[in-house]
């Protein structure tokens, strides 16, 4: 998901009580929940097709989501502390409530937890095992930008600290701090009723794309997708993969309909140029990555380019954010 949404859930969680256990939680969880892009910046120094090929592995693993909490809170511990030496003798300046470092463990752990959970919504991906594995998880649920999403907990989040103002942190009953709580509590409650309402439909979405597609002849699907649409949770995008094409549609539920596009992608992939293109490390790098890649070949005096591309994003001349593109002296020769 887009940062924001990632900020957005270190704030209501922080806004749902968490702020209270620990001086500083709520920067720390915000920061939590941001803090497995920090791979983002090999797109600094790096090509877009290394960029791609790093991005949601080794910092969205289970081995990160073990290092980056202890590692988060052992900063803000050491911020924390020279904030307070700062402000000593101060004591209209100091931390609204002291710095407990398990309690800034936990709410570090959950909030760095909460980013590859929702990078999975999309159909992105995300390499939940590295570095032990390479594999990739798509949940195919949510549009990696949802404005439903930060509407619900930007409002939840900002009712509930709207009304914790009036209550001392770390003060007050604990009647009257549930209260302010509420809509942030409620606010995670319907995002995570969405979630799964999204993810139980791109699954059902499979099973009667497939049924559909089968029925009028067509042979079944080695993998099929069947993902979000920005702003739109009623219509689904949906790829199917046949023998040397793709077949691209679109679900809808209300309506129920399933509709084929005019327009299918070839693979592109088993020409001798195409494999020869495919050996060029960037081309390497978009592999790892791609989920249903396609090539389109194109002749140029004394070259052939060959441009690889993902039919989730790309299209026949429509190239993507994903594209990589491998030029060759001829059809035959190693890439240039």
């Amino acid at each position: 998901m887009d940062n924001l949404c990632h900020s957005l859930v270190g704030a209501v969680m922080s806004a749902g009580g968490l702020r209270r256990r620990t001086g500083l939680a709520t920067v720390t969880m915000v920061i939590g929940a941001n803090l497995p892009d920090v791979d983002a910046v090999v797109y600094l120094t790096s090509d877009s097709s290394t960029g791609l090929a790093f991005r949601r592995g080794w910092t969205h693993g289970v081995l990160a989501m073990l290092v980056l909490p202890v590692l988060l809170t052992a900063i803000m511990v050491i911020v924390g502390r020279a904030v307070e030496r700062a402000r000593s003798g101060r004591p209209r300046k100091a931390l609204p409530m002291p710095i407990r470092p398990l309690q800034l463990l936990l709410v570090s752990a959950l909030a760095v937890w909460t980013h590859p959970l929702f990078d999975m919504l999309n159909t992105y991906g995300v390499r939940l095992l590295m570095p032990f594995s390479g594999r990739w998880f798509y949940g195919d649920a949510l549009f990696i930008i949802d404005p439903w999403v930060w509407a619900v907990l930007a409002l939840g989040t900002a009712v509930s600290l709207r009304r914790a103002r009036t209550v001392p942190v770390g003060a007050g009953t604990a009647t009257v701090m549930r209260r302010a709580e509420r809509p942030a509590r409620i606010a995670m409650a319907a995002v995570g009723t969405y979630v799964v309402v999204m993810l139980a439909t791109s699954t059902a979405g499979r099973v009667l794309v497939e049924r559909e597609a089968t029925s009028r002849g067509n042979p079944p699907a080695s993998h099929v997708m069947v993902g979000p649409q920005p702003l739109t949770p009623l219509r689904r995008s949906v790829v199917r993969e046949l023998p040397g094409h793709y077949e691209m549609g679109e679900l809808t539920w209300f309506p129920l309909r399933y509709r084929v596009s005019a327009t299918a992608i070839p693979t592109g992939l088993e020409t001798a140029t195409v494999r020869s293109a495919a050996r060029a490390p960037a081309a390497q790098r978009f592999f790892v990555w791609s989920r249903f890649p396609y090539a389109e070949t194109a002749t140029q005096p004394g070259a052939v380019s060959v441009r690889f591309d993902d039919a989730r994003y790309g299209g026949p001349g429509v190239r993507s954010f994903a594209s990589v593109t491998v030029t060759l002296a001829d059809s035959i020769t190693e890439p240039r």
